[in-house]
């Protein structure tokens, strides 16, 4: 039985990936790839005077798939704590590699379009490439937290 919201998830992603808000040129970023298919981005994270991630942006080339899972991503941590994003980049990652149910996406906006994604191996390594560059990130700036 298919997901009654496919058409809607599909719908979400084809946005993202035609009028993403967040994908602007980065300079100093390390790129992230998927050697399996090519596509490869990067991820900015700024930490405001406030202590929470108060711009995020991405750069790169890929398919529909990981070109809006970075835009999805980088709208989603605007406002966050970088503790809450490691969560929230935590339970996305869990759901690709089938650690968590899918229902889980549920309370993470947008990824929730991802959801049939988490079904199909080979496009979970585009749809977590952001993701992983955006926990690259975040260890780099020193916010390496832990969690299950």
């Amino acid at each position: 039985m298919s997901d009654p919201f496919e058409s809607v998830y599909e719908e979400i992603i084809h946005d993202h990936y035609k009028r993403p808000k967040f994908k602007r040129s980065l300079e100093g970023q390390p790129f992230v790839e998927n050697p399996s298919c090519g596509d490869k981005v990067r991820v900015s994270i700024k930490i405001g005077g406030d202590g929470r991630i108060a711009d995020a942006a991405f750069d790169g080339a890929g398919c529909s798939i990981s070109m809006s899972s970075a835009d999805i991503l980088a709208q989603m941590l605007i406002g966050m704590t970088p503790e809450r994003a490691h969560e929230i980049i935590s339970t996305f990652l869990k759901v690709l590699r089938g650690e968590k149910e899918v229902d889980a996406l549920d309370e993470l906006g947008d990824a929730a379009a991802f959801k049939g994604v988490a079904r199909l191996p080979v496009r979970v390594k585009c749809a977590a490439l952001a993701w992983r560059a955006a926990l690259l990130q975040l260890d780099q700036q020193g916010y390496a937290v832990e969690v299950d």
